[in-house]
């Protein structure tokens, strides 16, 4: 990759969320707080789901591979604005920076693919119960899941490959936490009309299909929702939906709203990174609160198994 000058590009300055030396230990202590209760968080939900035979259901599947494509997804970004911090460098390999760059495209289109098979499993289980056994089998489910990790993966790669073709400018700072596509091609001087036309493309066709087709399964929902004849029965059906769609606006809000539809003077700011923190990190946060803490059965599961492992533990103390 050789610019003008005959010089080869090494790397990127990724600026962060403030260049302000005062504010780096609060983002330290911030961010390292938020990566933990996420990964412990989500890991307790991969733990719970796994060794409860009760869980092993369509919903808690997804809802497993779900929390960790969450732990995948903001591993990178963080880990990485930690370590910068803390070495108090902003400088990221330009092989790093693709691969950061593949792995957000991959996770960010992973998770757009489980929400949409969540929010399908959803209208199954309500609409049509007594075929859910049925459609919804061991194979089918794993079949969703492969057919969601080789398109995103594919998608990714693709994008990902098309940005080694591009030049740029001597000035590599950007104004953001992690290493974003978009950012990447504001930086070049290359002719970027076959990238953003690919850019676009796959949003529409694997952001925005997703969630179009959430918006329908969960319009569906609703409506046989509202024909429930039991109030305790459309109660708690009505509020497991909205919790998901809580977690999906959310997600959705943030990542297309508050970045990709703003403005290019903003685009290009600090305030799109700040925007990129709730999807990147609070929403893999928050999402055991919103699909599975809040869930009767897993809280059981878990109160459960702790008791379990505590009382294991008492046991071989007492035997020693």
């Amino acid at each position: 990759m050789e610019q003008d000058n005959g010089t080869q590009i090494s790397e990127f300055l990724l600026l962060g969320l403030s260049e302000a030396p005062e504010l780096q230990p609060i983002l330290f202590g911030l961010f390292l707080s938020m990566y933990l209760i996420t990964v412990l968080r989500n890991l307790i939900i991969i733990l719970a789901v796994s060794s409860d035979s009760h869980l092993h259901t369509p919903m808690y599947f997804f809802l497993s591979n779900l929390s960790l494509v969450d732990i995948c997804f903001t591993s990178p970004y963080i880990q990485k604005m930690l370590l910068n911090i803390e070495t108090q460098s902003k400088h990221i390999a330009y092989a790093g920076f693709i691969t950061q760059m593949y792995y957000f495209l991959l996770f960010s289109g992973l998770d757009d693919f489980l929400l949409t098979v969540m929010a399908y499993d959803r209208l199954l289980a309500i609409c049509h119960p007594l075929h859910y056994t049925i459609i919804m089998n061991p194979w089918i489910c794993g079949l969703l899941l492969l057919v969601s990790w080789i398109t995103s993966a594919l998608d990714s790669l693709l994008r990902s490959l098309m940005a080694l073709r591009l030049s740029f400018f001597t000035v590599f700072e950007i104004p953001h936490f992690f290493c974003e596509l978009s950012q990447m091609i504001q930086l070049t001087y290359s002719d970027t009309s076959f990238n953003d036309m690919v850019m676009y493309l796959s949003a529409l066709l694997l952001g925005g299909s997703p969630f179009a087709r959430i918006l329908y399964s969960y319009s569906k929902t609703t409506s046989s929702i509202c024909a429930i004849p039991s109030a305790q029965g459309k109660y708690k059906a009505f509020s497991t939906c909205a919790f998901h769609l809580s977690f999906v606006s959310l997600f959705y809000g943030t990542a297309v709203l508050g970045v990709y539809l703003s403005s290019a003077s903003t685009h290009g700011s600090q305030s799109s990174a700040t925007a990129s923190v709730m999807y990147t990190v609070v929403t893999p946060m928050l999402n055991p609160f919103i699909y599975s803490l809040r869930n009767k059965d897993t809280k059981q599961t878990l109160t459960v198994f702790f008791v379990k492992e505590t009382t294991n533990r008492q046991t071989i103390l007492s035997l020693k």
